[in-house]
Protein backbone atom coordinates (compact mmCIF):
# COMPACT_ATOMS: atom_id res chain seq x y z
CA UNK A 1 0.00 0.00 0.00
CA UNK A 2 1.06 3.60 -1.28
CA UNK A 3 1.78 6.20 1.78
CA UNK A 4 0.88 10.03 1.30
CA UNK A 5 4.46 10.17 1.23
CA UNK A 6 4.83 7.85 -1.30
CA UNK A 7 1.98 9.46 -3.58
CA UNK A 8 3.77 13.23 -2.51
CA UNK A 9 6.89 11.92 -3.80
CA UNK A 10 5.59 10.88 -6.93
CA UNK A 11 4.19 13.79 -7.69
CA UNK A 12 5.11 16.82 -9.42
CA UNK A 13 3.81 19.06 -6.61
CA UNK A 14 4.59 19.96 -2.84
CA UNK A 15 2.33 19.00 -0.19
CA UNK A 16 1.05 22.15 0.19
CA UNK A 17 -0.40 22.16 -3.47
CA UNK A 18 -1.66 18.96 -3.12
CA UNK A 19 -3.64 19.96 0.04
CA UNK A 20 -4.99 23.26 -1.45
CA UNK A 21 -6.33 21.14 -4.10
CA UNK A 22 -7.86 19.03 -1.86
CA UNK A 23 -9.56 21.88 0.29
CA UNK A 24 -10.84 23.67 -3.06
CA UNK A 25 -12.51 20.23 -4.22
CA UNK A 26 -13.63 19.23 -0.91
CA UNK A 27 -12.32 15.58 -1.69
CA UNK A 28 -9.52 13.30 -0.29
CA UNK A 29 -5.72 14.80 -0.39
CA UNK A 30 -4.79 11.01 -2.06
CA UNK A 31 -7.59 11.92 -4.63
CA UNK A 32 -6.06 15.69 -4.73
CA UNK A 33 -3.31 13.57 -5.84
CA UNK A 34 -4.38 12.29 -8.93
CA UNK A 35 -6.21 15.16 -9.46
CA UNK A 36 -2.83 17.36 -9.88
CA UNK A 37 -1.25 14.82 -12.34
CA UNK A 38 -4.53 15.57 -15.15
CA UNK A 39 -4.19 19.48 -14.31
CA UNK A 40 -0.30 19.45 -14.90
CA UNK A 41 -0.73 17.93 -17.88
CA UNK A 42 -2.16 20.97 -19.81
CA UNK A 43 -1.81 25.09 -19.94
CA UNK A 44 -5.31 24.93 -19.10
CA UNK A 45 -4.72 22.70 -15.89
CA UNK A 46 -1.59 24.74 -14.91
CA UNK A 47 -3.99 27.51 -14.83
CA UNK A 48 -6.78 25.86 -13.02
CA UNK A 49 -4.50 25.27 -10.34
CA UNK A 50 -3.86 28.52 -9.76
CA UNK A 51 -6.97 29.64 -9.71
CA UNK A 52 -7.90 27.06 -6.99
CA UNK A 53 -5.37 28.19 -4.64
CA UNK A 54 -6.22 31.80 -5.15
CA UNK A 55 -9.67 30.93 -4.71
CA UNK A 56 -8.75 29.22 -0.97
CA UNK A 57 -6.84 32.41 -0.23
CA UNK A 58 -9.89 34.63 -0.69
CA UNK A 59 -12.35 32.29 1.27
CA UNK A 60 -9.28 32.33 4.12
CA UNK A 61 -9.20 35.94 4.53
CA UNK A 62 -12.90 36.44 3.91
CA UNK A 63 -13.16 34.34 6.78
CA UNK A 64 -10.46 35.69 8.81
CA UNK A 65 -8.33 32.88 8.52
CA UNK A 66 -5.37 34.88 8.40
CA UNK A 67 -3.21 32.29 9.26
CA UNK A 68 -4.13 29.82 6.73
CA UNK A 69 -3.71 32.77 4.13
CA UNK A 70 -0.27 33.34 4.68
CA UNK A 71 0.50 29.91 4.10
CA UNK A 72 -1.56 29.44 0.89
CA UNK A 73 0.04 32.50 -0.04
CA UNK A 74 3.65 30.71 0.48
CA UNK A 75 2.34 27.78 -1.65
CA UNK A 76 1.14 29.84 -4.25
CA UNK A 77 4.67 31.41 -4.38
CA UNK A 78 6.26 28.03 -4.83
CA UNK A 79 3.73 27.05 -7.81
CA UNK A 80 4.72 30.37 -9.37
CA UNK A 81 8.17 29.48 -9.35
CA UNK A 82 7.61 26.04 -10.19
CA UNK A 83 4.37 25.81 -12.81
CA UNK A 84 4.21 29.49 -13.69
CA UNK A 85 1.02 30.54 -15.86
CA UNK A 86 2.02 29.71 -19.39
CA UNK A 87 2.16 32.24 -21.56
CA UNK A 88 0.87 32.28 -25.32
CA UNK A 89 3.58 32.43 -27.60
CA UNK A 90 3.06 34.73 -30.70
CA UNK A 91 4.03 33.20 -33.99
Amino acid sequence: MLSMQDVIDYCDLDSGEIEAIAEHEHIPTMLAAELSEGLLCSPEGVCRLHTMIIENMEVALEAGRYEHAEGLARTYQHLQRTHPIPTVSNY
